[in-house]
């Protein structure tokens, strides 16, 4: 396909803004998103209400959005995606470009947020909900069965936030960011508290413990809380931030794109293996031993949960920066002294490092919280992450995340069965 080439017509004059729009194949808003970047300059329509554009500086940005957008296909088997979110190099990962257990450690989960949404630091920042928002969740949530599962409440949470907001397809940034700070708290609130008579005051890792667990909250424990929840924000291009990606590439609005994530989070190799760890820690601390509890895993065929990432060679940095608070945390001891005999035992099999999954298996065992607990804590803090994936996917080329299909099946013409 060749390069998008303005008329001869257009090429002697300036630009309009849907001119360029279609030029570009993105939206109206999208060229002023552009413009707000500094990747293209406007004028002003003397006594106009529009703006016009230089036509060479259009056509050089389509073309450069055409070879940036072959970028994001197959390379070496794999999709790549261009974003400026995360970052994983060494061992270590970055949200735009800061160390991200250095942020985590220094700053609330709120305030990780906004970093990664707006590249902005805004301290003291609390997400709060409509109480008409979370009453409409609320009413939702309330009409399940009561065994649902935690995935399953978020997700119909944000499905009746979503239907609760006429303003839910506005997708400029402004309006989805109202939405993200709004969202995440209704999903917290929509949940069921874990006992009578709590209030919703606070940073939002209290008012998320108090769905987790009946028991009181320490200041070491709500501290480890909400550095799990920042450090979880976002991971790259995990297989649920791709499902938003693609969603928001298609223009879903940001409630529909968190549900895209929420689905694909459900599958046991993604959201659940924090639970499969908190199981096999409460068999350990148990049976006093982590020897017969790794030798069944081995024996069934099934991997020991907790162990390794494919992204890092050595100790997970998530898992490091969790497993020193918990150190903090007198209830934390038995449950880490379970973790560290699993990893030893573990090694005699295969060098695997401890991953963030049993940092938060320890964490949820001690904290009296059930084994699904660490689902709903990767759930709640990844929306944000998934936000941000959606605001970088807005203001790319529509429909860009549609690959071929490479049929295998019996070449036509075949006869009707």
């Amino acid at each position: 396909m060749r390069d998008p080439e303005p008329s001869p017509s257009l090429a002697e004059r300036r630009l309009t803004t849907r001119e360029t729009a279609e030029l570009l194949g993105v939206k109206p808003e999208t060229v002023y998103a552009y413009v707000s970047r500094g990747q293209l300059s406007s004028h002003r329509v003397p006594g106009g209400r529009g703006s016009t554009f230089d036509t060479a500086e259009v056509t050089a940005l389509a073309r450069r959005n055409k070879r940036e957008s072959a970028g994001s296909q197959h390379t070496g088997g794999e999709l790549s995606v261009r974003t400026r979110v995360t970052l994983i190099e060494a061992d270590r990962y970055y949200f735009r470009g800061i160390d991200a257990t250095e942020l985590a450690l220094r700053h609330s989960y709120e305030e990780v947020a906004e970093w990664l949404w707006t590249g902005r630091m805004e301290p003291g920042v609390e997400f709060r909900a409509p109480a008409a928002s979370v009453a409409v969740a609320r009413r939702a949530v309330d009409a399940l069965p009561e065994h649902t599962g935690p995935t399953d409440r978020l997700r119909v949470a944000a499905i009746a936030a979503a239907a609760a907001d006429p303003l839910r397809f506005d997708l400029s940034e402004d309006a989805v960011l109202g939405t993200a700070r709004t969202l995440i708290p209704t999903l917290v609130a929509a949940l069921p508290p874990a006992r009578r008579g709590h209030r919703d005051t606070g940073p939002l890792a209290r008012r998320l413990w108090a769905r987790l667990t009946g028991r009181d909250a320490d200041a070491a424990s709500l501290r480890v809380l909400d550095t799990a929840l920042a450090l979880l924000v976002d991971h790259d291009l995990a297989a649920s931030t791709l499902a938003v990606r693609v969603a928001a590439s298609a223009r879903a609005h940001a409630y529909a794109a968190v549900s895209a994530g929420l689905g694909v989070l459900e599958g046991p190799l993604h959201g659940a293996a924090g639970g499969l760890a908190h199981r096999m820690l409460l068999d350990v601390l148990d049976q006093g031993d982590a020897a017969p509890v790794i030798a069944e895993a081995l024996r069934s065929g099934r991997r020991v949960p907790g162990l390794g990432h494919r992204l890092y060679t050595g100790e997970d940095p998530r898992a490091r920066v969790l497993f020193s608070l918990l150190e903090e945390v007198p209830d934390a001891t038995p449950a880490l002294a379970a973790a560290r005999d699993i990893v030893a035992t573990a090694a005699r099999h295969t060098p695997l490092h401890a991953n963030v999954d049993l940092a938060l298996a320890v964490f949820t065992a001690s904290s009296g919280m059930p084994a699904t607990a660490s689902e709903t804590i990767f759930a709640v803090a990844r929306t944000a992450g998934w936000i941000a994936h959606a605001l970088e996917e807005y203001q790319e080329r529509p429909l860009r995340m549609r690959p071929s299909g490479h049929y295998v099946g019996p070449r036509p013409p075949q006869p009707l069965p």
